[in-house]
């Protein structure tokens, strides 16, 4: 879990251009990244990209913090639903 955590942590920096510092488990994924529509469909293409797994829209409904996402794609990994 910890090199999933690091791999995100650094999608989020590179990609995203999020300042590492903000990036805490606790913290709400949407205000920290200030993401509008469009990242969002962006964070989509990052994840199925980088991890290989196809996400569904409706999934994000219930990620609010960067934890949420951490454990969204773990365990998304660990069920492997392919591209």
């Amino acid at each position: 879990m910890e090199q999933l955590i690091e791999k995100i942590n650094y999608l989020l920096v590179e990609e995203f251009e999020v300042d590492a510092e903000k990036i805490t488990p606790e913290a709400n994924l949407k205000a920290t990244l200030e993401l509008d529509s469009l990242d969002y469909i962006d964070m989509v293409v990052v994840l199925e990209h980088h991890f290989g797994f196809k996400v569904k829209p409706e999934d994000f409904t219930s990620i609010e913090t960067i934890q949420d996402f951490y454990d969204y794609t773990a365990r998304r990994i660990h069920t492997k639903e392919l591209v």
